[in-house]
């Protein structure tokens, strides 16, 4: 019985203790504080709840603040009206498991279901699947890091007990005052609706954090999503990295122009960091048929996709691992494909493509967004593309370990170049779905531009590379 006991004791730790320390405590695989002049990053975990959220939202909408909300599934889903309102507000909305439950306590397949199942109930209501996760307690278990690979895991740098009513406003006011200091990711909660909580300690938290936002304010701080605190960290760390990276980027990024202008690129949008160029040009590859019928041969019109490499440089420079800069670029591919679908439609050029084609260096999740994903032929083309790659990794990255283990699974896990297709029937459903939502959206966003007068407040409306990796 002791021996059966002390192996309980040994897989438990294993499989959740040591995993939740080291996360907690190194940072590994997750974000958990920025480094940043004058941003500050609100986190909102439980709700939404029908009392508290609403008046919450009232409240960021007067001081012009964004926050996230990690939202659970179970409440989330008897309020999706708050999950609109978040989304045409600015916020962003991750997820916090279906029901408040530690991941210790769950098997990987019942964790990957309750986040699997959250993300639906967002991605209904707004139109977008999240791509960022919270754990309850900020508990990870061994498997998370494997199975979660295509999301954010945000754990936090500063939280106060807010869900205990006898912390009391004053006591809880002085507690965050002193963490009124720019990167930090504060933890607050929305809804006391959840085990160990207290059902209207939320009151306590708006008072608080009223005098929070005016004070941060008056001294000129920012209040960020955290998509936004992410990308400005990443900035920040980018800029020390060695001086002969910045000037191997830098000619690497002058050749980019080069390569535009000669193949004449097109750029998806008009935004300032774009996520994609394009061109229409024939496939040279081998014959392939889709999974729901068709498929390009040789000499079929495609858009062939080249992700930016400006933006690409910036991702794989602050990324921990290939693993995360894989996940941020799926973030950014996400959010630019209803614009290149869009761009695409009004392309005269573009009328008969069969496909839109790339090479990715980091694939997994793009079948999610309706690539589907093919092994490129061997030949000099594929060893190629390896070798550069493997340089590429090399110069892009911050750290770089050489040990025997590390450099195989690199190998298999990222330089691994695979070609993504999605047929032009797939990528003419999002331009549809993107317009298909362009009033309802005017109209959030109106409503809540009328909620923010009405607080006698103005809100300011915020908004590849040569192997054509995206």
């Amino acid at each position: 019985m002791e021996n059966l006991l002390l192996w309980g004791f040994y897989v438990f730790t294993f499989y959740a203790f040591l995993p939740g320390l080291i996360s907690r405590t190194f940072g590994f695989r997750v974000f958990k504080k920025g480094s940043v002049d004058k941003e500050i990053c609100l986190t909102f975990d439980d709700g939404p709840d029908p009392t508290y959220t609403p008046q919450l939202l009232d409240l960021l909408a007067r001081y012009s603040a964004k926050a996230t909300f990690f939202v659970v599934g179970v409440h989330a889903e008897a309020n999706t009206e708050l999950l609109q309102r978040m989304k045409a507000e600015g916020h962003i909305i991750g997820i916090h498991n279906y029901v408040h439950k530690s991941n210790w306590l769950m098997r990987p397949r019942t964790v990957k279901r309750q986040i699997e199942r959250t993300a639906d109930i967002i991605e209904n209501a707004t139109g977008q699947r999240s791509t960022y996760y919270r754990p309850p307690w900020g508990i990870v278990n061994v498997f998370d890091y494997a199975n979660l690979g295509h999301l954010q895991i945000i754990l936090w740098s500063a939280m106060f007990n807010d869900w205990r009513i006898r912390v009391g406003e004053k006591r809880l006011t002085k507690r965050m005052m002193k963490k009124l200091k720019p990167g930090e990711v504060l933890l607050l909660h929305d809804c006391g609706r959840t085990f160990g909580a207290d059902k209207d300690a939320p009151r306590n938290m708006l008072i608080a954090l009223e005098a929070y936002l005016k004070e941060g304010t008056k001294k000129g701080y920012r209040f960020v999503g955290i998509d936004e605190m992410i990308k400005l960290t990443d900035a920040a760390r980018a800029a020390h990295s060695p001086i002969w990276k910045r000037a191997m980027i830098w000619l690497w990024l002058l050749w980019e122009k080069a390569f535009h202008i000669a193949f004449r690129l097109k750029t998806v949008g008009d935004t300032k960091d774009p996520a994609f160029h394009y061109r229409v040009t024939t496939y040279n590859g081998v014959p392939i048929t889709f999974a729901e019928g068709g498929g390009v041969a040789k000499g079929d019109l495609v858009a062939e996709l080249h992700f930016d490499n400006k933006m690409l440089s910036t991702i794989a420079a602050t990324s921990k691992s290939p693993v995360a800069t894989g996940i941020r670029m799926l973030r950014e591919v996400e959010q630019a494909l209803p614009l290149l679908a869009n761009q695409l439609a009004d392309d005269a050029e573009a009328k008969n493509i069969k496909a839109v084609y790339g090479v990715t260096m980091i694939h997994r999740g793009a079948d999610r967004l309706g690539f589907e994903i093919f092994q490129l032929p061997e030949g000099w083309f594929a060893k190629s593309t390896r070798v550069y790659l493997r340089i590429l990794i090399r110069v892009l990255t911050t750290k770089h370990k050489t040990t025997k283990n590390h450099s195989s699974k690199k190998k298999k896990e990222v330089i691994s170049p695979r070609m993504l297709l999605m047929p032009a029937a797939t990528i003419s459903r999002y331009a549809a779905v993107k317009l298909s939502k362009i009033h309802e959206e005017a109209e959030r966003i109106t409503d809540a531009v009328e909620r923010t007068i009405n607080a006698a407040t103005d809100e300011a409306a915020q908004l590849g590379t040569k192997t054509t990796a995206i």
